[in-house]
Parts: C-alpha cells; structure tokens; sequence
C-alpha cells in the first residue's frame, strides 16, 4: 500500500532515531542503562501485570520500541552555557564585539537565552534522561515484591534478583524471581472489644464482616475491614473513635516444615485514650448525641457587628441584622438535627446540600462538648456560613466556523444573582449576540452580513419544586435542583433568518456521589424559520443538485434564468411543483434522487414545534474523569407530542391537507426516543509510570415518529462525523446510510458508533493516541423512500463507516486541547470507487480541533 504520508512520519521518526540513536550517548562511564524489568514467579510470567507496579526503578518508555523521549533527551547539549562561555574566551575578539554590540551583561545573558541554550532545556524537559541502574532501588524492589507477596499469605515466600549485562554495551536487564511458597488461610475469628456499647454494635453487624473463615490470607480484606469497623461506628454515634484502636492479632505458624497453613485471627477493639493528661487515661467508647446545633448564616470574621438569633425546629440561627434566608431553606441544607446521635453521613452530606445551594462559600462545620456535659458524650455543632457576592458578571467570547458561516464571532454576558427569593435560588441571564461572514451568491463575502442575537434566562431552585410534597422520594441527602430555563434567538443573514425559542423544566438529583437522574418533564422547542424559498439560495450542494435535473429534464422557461441554469429564488417552487406531480415518469432514480432533495427541503425549512419529557440516568464509577479505569453507562428516554395530541384527540380537531394536526396553529411532532451509551477505560498497563490507556466508547440511538409525526425534527434528529464521533468524515457529512450524501447537513433518526482509543504519553504533557472509529446514521421506520438511506435489512451492517488516524493532546492540567487527523478507511458509500482505502495523500486526512477528550 502507497502511503507516503506514514512514510514522512516514519522517516522523521527515523531522523529523530539517527540522531541520538546511541541510547547510552549519555550514559556515565561506571553506569548502567536500565534496559528491562523482568519478574517470574515459580518459575512463570505472573498472570497479573500489576505486580510491575511494585518495581521501585522502569527503563525508559518506549513507543513501538523506540525509546522516543531518550533520543530527544540525547539531541540536548547538557553543557551548552558552559560551551558559550569557552567559545567566549577562546574568541576574544568575538567577545570584544558582542560586549560593544550589546553590552557584556546582555553578552553573558545572551548564554542562557534559547539561541544557545534554551533549546537543549526545552529537548531535555520534552524528553526522558536515562533510567540508570541504581541497586539501591533494585533491592528495595526485590523487598517491595516479598512484601507483597506476604500480604496475600505467602509468608514464606522467597524473593532474589539478577543483574544480567546486555549485548549492547552498558545496558543491563534486571530479573526478579519469586519462589511463593505456600499460602495461609484463615482457620478461626474470634474478637475481644473492650467497650460494652462498641461490642454490642459490633456483633449487630457480624453478617457484613469482609475477613473470612476459610478464605485466603489478605491485607488487603484487613485493611478494607477496618475502614469498615471505623465507618460503621461514626456512623452510630462514636463521634471520638480513632481507626487506630483496632487491631488484628494473628497467630500462625510459619515455619516451613510444619506446612500449617492456617491462622487464627483476634479482632481486638481499644478503649479511648485520652494522651492530655499525664498519664494517659483510658475510657471505654461511648455513644455521641448532638445536643444543640447553632448555624450563623453570614459568617465574616471581618466584621463586629453582633448576631442576632432566632430558633427553628431545634437549630438556632444567628444573623446580622436581617435574616435573609428562608429558615426552612437552610433546615433542609444543613442536614444536621438537635437531639440526634453523631454520624459522620450527616455532616457529609451536609458540605454536599450545603455547596449545592451555590449561594455560600465551603462551609465550616465544627464540634464541641456541651461546657456542662462532664461525660462529654453530648456535642454542639456550629455550621459558619459565609455569603457569596449577591451580584456577579462574568463575559465570554466565541470563535466558530461552519460549512455554510466563513467565520464567526460571538459575545456574551451572564448577569448572575443569588438567593433571589430568600430560598437560595441563582437566576441567571445571558444576552448574547453573533457576527459572522457568510458567502453571497456570487461567491463573494463580508463580515458581519450574519447576525444572531437572543439570550437566556435560567433560575435554578435548590430543591424539587412541584406541587406536593415530595421530599420522602427524593430528600435534600440527593441534592435536588429543579432549573427553569428560558432562551430565544433570532438569526437574520442571507438565507433563512431562523427565530428559536425554547424553554425547559428540568429535574435533577444524585442518589449518590456518582449517580445522577435527570428528568426533563417540560422540554419546549419552536423553530420558525421566515424565509424558507431561500433554502436554495443558501445550501448549495442542494441547488447544484435540483439544477443538474432541471437541465437534464429540461425544465420549464419559468424556473430557468438567462444563462440556462435553475434560478434560485424559484428552485424551491420547481421542487414543490415537481415533486407533487410525481417526479420525472421513466426515470425512477432521478425521481428518487428529486424526492430525497426536496425531503431534505422540507425537513429544513418547516416550523418544528417540539413538547417532549425525557429521563437520564447516568452512572459512573468515579467522578474523574481522567482516572484510567473509569466507566460510564448512560440510558435516556424521551417522548413528544403527546400532550398536543391528547388535546386534539379530546377536541377532535381535523387534520390539515397534509394529514398532520396542529397546536398553537403549527404542526406538531410526535415521537418516542431512547439512547444507550457506555465508556470504559481500560489502563494498558500497571507499571507506575505507564499512563498508557485504551478507552472505548458505544452509542446507539433510535427516535421513531409515530402519531402526528411522519419524521423527526431537524434538532432532534442524529448526525455522524465531526471530532467526537467518527473522525475521518467532518460533522453532518457521513451518510445516511450509503447513500454518500453531498448535502450541508445529513441526518437521520437510527445512528450507531463505537470508538477505540490507545492514548499514550510521548513526552510530558503532550500526549498521542491511535483511534479507530466505526458508525452511520439511517432512517428506520419513518417516511424516507430511498433504500440507500434506510436500516431496513441484516446486509446494511455493511454501511457501517470506518476510519482511523493519530491524535495529538498537550494537557493543560485543567483541560486537554486536542488534535485529531481522521482517516477513511472503510467508505459505504455508494458513489465511493473503492469502498476500502488503498491510497493516501496528507490531504486525505481530516483534522478535527477539539477541548478535552472525546470521550
């Protein structure tokens, strides 16, 4: 295969390797290079990789062998400043010129500029110094792995290390080998709790016990069962109790020749040691009750102006002046209750309900014994809220650029404000205006003949706002939030000039720190677009297309113009009229291919109004996302339309002429949507340096229209391509189906895509990954025609799009700026002549600019 673009790749490769190609060029005389790590245990390669991670010392990383980031290493000149200063003196006269030239200060400033060594700093921080071998570190690892190996239960377990020479000079590899021996089980529990009230809770609990009779020695189970213990017990009132005052005594018998393997294990639970007294005096541990709780609502030490204080259900709240909260508000936040035992859930969840009112810094939470309680077993918890501004402006500015808008600008202000109704609600707007260059007709542009203006408002309510009570299913411990949002825009350019207007009122909570629902029940869309008989003015692989019929068919004087071609401000009638007296009799693809111009025509310039609710469930593992085993399954349904169509039904409205019923006098859709999607990151390897990771993503999505719906509206439809989808196709352009498409914007209501990712480091922050990208969109069960575009046979799994290609990252610690150059490699379409790829030009390859990974 041809490539000549992967041969200028691998010829630069090749130019970097032939220069510091020598791996030990910077290797001391004395010193080793560590070129491999090595383990085997009883004599095999370990099954799990992780053991690496246990090696105190890793050769340098490597990408397809090649230790990239040591050869840039080598290109640097490690005494560069000292070379200067030796050319200085070894060139008076030189030194004499520079000095007049630019003073003998910028003379010797000059020796650590990047024109002589700067750029040996910047190889040297982009790429890796050699890994020596330091013996130290080998026999501390040889330690660390006995170490592991006796906390799984090998506690005879015999570890030793070879240091082998190489065939390149002063390189070595390092062996590790592991003998393991045999592994001790667990025979008999048994406990000795020394405080009757932590005993008693303890055995109440016995069922959940992680360490095991009969299971397999593990530190690991030991560890997890202590945070257990220590968990258990904050959680029941044992506000004092330390994780150190459990212990587990083992009693085994490791002497080799015995071959008992069996231990018994005592769980032994201390008393309270209180160390400020001398000496120090031990007290058995005793169940906590919070007495009262004070919460001073606006916190600043700056200030001296007294509190005053009312009660409520049992809180006092102290305040300055004027109490600007609802109390029942903060009772719901704090999550802490007088006359209740200690749990360490409740102040968690209180930081957490605390910071989701987003109207108070992070909040203070402390605890004291009640001055007159001499058994300190009884607390007072104090909970210092301090304000945020009421009032903030934040602006932001936009770049963007698309197949029909040259160049765009935008400019936005949000003008945000708290606690505007004493429940801690933040109202939000943002006005926003958009100026762009768009191409005139005759090929020509301008800036600013585009202009979109509109803005948005959004209130967003710490807590489910319904009619009712619903605070039994969903508690403040979830976080709740309801958000009522309202935006409109108006677009004026030389094509369409689209009015939007949308308005949502949305659900959300937490079950956990992890999981979030969402729950959409009012989602309002209308679309107007007021100049649709320009829609062939604008789109123009559209008009090239009509036009290409209209000539061939010979189209009525009406619609041509003087030069013979299709007059645009009447195109839109010729496909109307066309379309409805049946397209061109004796030519069914032509008819086809009229039929699909003008669906794209109508679907593109109709008024859309959407009424839909929908449900999101998401769960995660973790809540970083940059963590090598991260995971997440997404699932959303979605229904529209119905409560429109409830009205006409009980109404009993007729339908228009063209079999649709209205609400509000537009036609409104009708569909049911569901979506599943599901990412997992898999670390490649466990070594403690490797960050290599494989992340994978799956998508499918279905909307089928049914009732007063005949297709699924522009915005709510689905599309392929673009920079998180599947990259070598640009957004819009992929499909539908084989049908190769040549339209502005292809979409589709069934779309299926999975991705696969190896990102690596190559040196530092800038990171690269290899990707490849499968997926299409097709009609399936709504009013499309072609067959080329539709899901409607098992063979169509053939549509499926492949593309592969590189990517470069350079992490910025907050955010990732990204690169992607996506390649076809398998194309469905059907005008495509040869659906794989067997040639490659650079100017095959699509680059997708992107912020933060793709998924």
């Amino acid at each position: 295969m041809k490539c000549k673009f992967v041969e200028k790749v691998l010829l630069l490769v090749l130019f970097i390797g032939v220069l510091g190609c020598n791996s030990t060029k910077k290797v001391p005389q004395g010193a080793l290079l560590l070129r491999k790590n090595d383990i085997t245990v009883d004599d095999k390669k370990p099954k799990n990789a992780h053991i690496y991670g246990y090696l105190q010392q890793e050769p340098n990383s490597r990408i397809l062998g090649i230790p990239l980031g040591l050869y840039i290493y080598n290109l640097a000149d490690d005494k560069a400043e000292e070379n200067y200063q030796k050319w200085l003196k070894n060139h008076p006269k030189w030194h004499h010129f520079l000095s007049k030239f630019l003073s003998e200060k910028q003379t010797q400033r000059l020796g650590k500029s990047f024109l002589i060594s700067g750029k040996d700093r910047m190889l040297q921080q982009m790429g890796q110094a050699p890994v020596l071998l330091d013996t130290l570190l080998t026999h501390k690892s040889s330690q660390t792995l006995k170490a592991y190996f006796n906390s799984i239960g090998y506690f005879n377990s015999k570890t030793h290390y070879d240091i082998l020479p190489l065939e390149k000079e002063k390189q070595v590899a390092v062996i590790h080998t592991i003998d393991k021996g045999m592994q001790y089980h667990i025979d008999t529990l048994s406990t000795r709790i020394l405080s009757p009230e932590v005993d008693s809770l303890y055995n109440q609990h016995l069922s959940e016990r992680l360490v095991k009779a009969k299971e397999p020695y593990s530190l690991e189970k030991f560890a997890n069962e202590r945070a257990r213990i220590t968990t258990l017990l904050r959680n029941n009132g044992f506000y004092n109790f330390q994780q150190s005052a459990i212990e587990f005594t083992i009693a085994r018998d490791t002497v080799a020749s015995v071959r008992d393997s069996l231990i018994n294990v005592t769980t032994t639970i201390a008393n309270a040691t209180d160390r400020s007294v001398d000496p120090p005096k031990e007290t058995p541990y005793q169940v906590h009750h919070i007495k009262k709780v004070y919460l001073y609502t606006d916190y600043n030490t700056a200030q001296a102006t007294p509190y005053d204080s009312i009660q409520y259900k049992g809180i006092t709240y102290y305040y300055r002046n004027k109490l600007r909260y609802r109390k029942q508000t903060l009772y719901d936040a704090i999550a802490l209750r007088s006359s209740t035992i200690y749990r360490d859930i409740d102040r968690n969840n209180a930081y957490r309900q605390i910071n989701n009112l987003r109207t108070f810094k992070y909040p203070n939470i402390q605890y004291h014994y009640l001055p007159s309680d001499s058994s300190q077993k009884t607390l007072v918890a104090s909970i210092y809220l301090e304000p945020l501004s009421r009032f903030s402006i934040e602006t932001n500015t936009e770049l963007s650029r698309s197949s029909i808008q040259e160049f765009g600008i935008g400019f936005s202000t949000s003008f945000l404000a708290r606690n505007v109704f004493r429940g801690a609600e933040t109202l939000e707007f943002t006005p926003r205006v958009t100026m762009g260059a768009q191409e005139f007709l005759d090929g020509s542009s301008a800036f600013f003949n585009v202009f979109e203006y509109g803005g948005g408002l959004r209130l967003t309510i710490p807590r489910i706002w319904f009619f009712g009570g619903v605070e039994s299913l969903i508690p403040y411990s979830k976080t709740p939030q309801t958000i009522l949002q309202f935006s409109t825009s108006t677009q004026q350019n030389i094509g369409l000039d689209k009015q939007k207007t949308s308005g949502v009122l949305r659900y959300t909570w937490n079950p956990n720190t992890v999981n979030k629902n969402i729950l959409e029940l009012l989602d309002i869309e209308y679309v107007h677009n007021r100049n649709p008989e320009n829609y062939f003015r604008i789109y123009r692989s559209s008009y090239l297309a009509l036009n290409t019929l209209a000539r061939r068919h010979n189209a009525s004087s009406f619609y041509m113009d003087a030069n013979g071609n299709l007059d645009d401000t009447r195109a839109a009638l010729y496909a109307i009229f066309t379309s409805l007296q049946g397209g061109y009799p004796g030519f069914p693809q032509d008819t086809n291919e009229l039929y699909n111009i003008f669906q794209r025509f109508y679907r593109l310039t109709k008024n859309d109004l959407v009424l839909a609710s929908s449900f999101t469930y998401m769960s995660n593992n973790t809540m970083n996302y940059y963590e090598p085993t991260y995971e997440q399954f997404r699932v959303k349904i979605e229904t529209a339309g119905n409560i429109p169509h409830l009205f006409n039904l009980i109404r009993k409205l007729p339908t228009d002429e063209q079999g649709e019923r209205k609400f509000l006098d537009v036609a409104y859709a009708q569909y049911a949507k569901a979506e599943l999607e599901y990412i997992k990151h898999y670390p490649v390897s466990l070594r403690k340096k490797n960050t290599d990771v494989f992340a994978f993503r799956a998508f499918v999505g279905f909307a089928m229209p049914y009732g007063n719906g005949k297709n699924i509206p522009f915005s709510r439809s689905y599309f392929a391509g673009g920079s998180n989808d599947n990259r070598g196709w640009r957004a819009y352009s992929l499909g539908p189906g084989r049908s190769g498409s040549s339209l502005e914007f292809n979409e589709a209501n069934f779309k299926f895509t999975a991705n696969a990712e190896y990102r690596f480091t190559l040196m530092g922050a800038l990171k690269g990954a290899l990707f490849l990208d499968a997926g299409n969109i097709w009609h399936l069960l709504d009013d499309e025609k072609d067959t080329n575009y539709k899901l409607d046979s098992f063979s169509d799994i053939t549509d499926i799009a492949l593309s592969t290609g590189f990517g470069l990252r350079y992490d910025m610690n907050y955010f990732v700026i990204r690169g992607d150059f996506g390649l076809k490699l398998y194309d469905p379409s059907m005008y495509a002549e040869s659906h794989w790829k067997n040639k490659v030009k650079f100017s095959d390859f699509v680059i997708n600019i992107g912020i933060n990974y793709p998924f």
